[in-house]
C-alpha cells in the first residue's frame, strides 16, 4: 500500500511538471503569434495594473520564456539581467 502511494506521488509529479511545460509553451507560442486567450477560444479576466488582492506587485514584464517580473525595487531576476547584457532594452518585455 505505501509503495502504490509512493508511485502515485511520483506520477502526480511527472504529470504536473508535463503540465507545466505544456503551458510555458503555450504561452510562449502565444506571445510569438500575437494570440490572446479569447483568440483561441478561452476567456480572460481583463489585465490589472494595480496590485492584486495579495498585495503583490501587477506584472510590468515578462521574459521570452514567460517569466515574469513587476518591476519593483531591488535585484532585477537573472532573464533580465542576461537580456540586458545581450543589448536589449528593458522597453522591449513591457507587458
Amino acid at each position: 500500500m505505501e509503495k502504490a502511494q509512493q508511485l502515485m506521488a511520483e506520477a502526480e509529479q511527472v504529470r504536473q511538471k508535463e503540465i507545466d511545460a505544456v503551458i510555458a509553451d503555450i504561452r510562449q507560442k502565444m506571445e510569438t503569434y500575437g494570440l490572446t486567450a479569447q483568440d483561441i477560444g478561452g476567456t480572460a479576466a481583463p489585465r490589472k495594473r494595480s496590485t492584486n488582492a495579495k498585495g503583490k506587485a501587477a506584472v510590468k514584464y515578462r521574459g521570452p520564456n514567460g517569466e515574469t517580473w513587476s518591476g519593483g525595487r531591488g535585484r532585477k531576476p537573472r532573464w533580465v539581467e542576461e537580456a540586458l547584457k545581450a543589448g536589449k532594452k528593458i522597453e522591449d518585455f513591457a507587458v
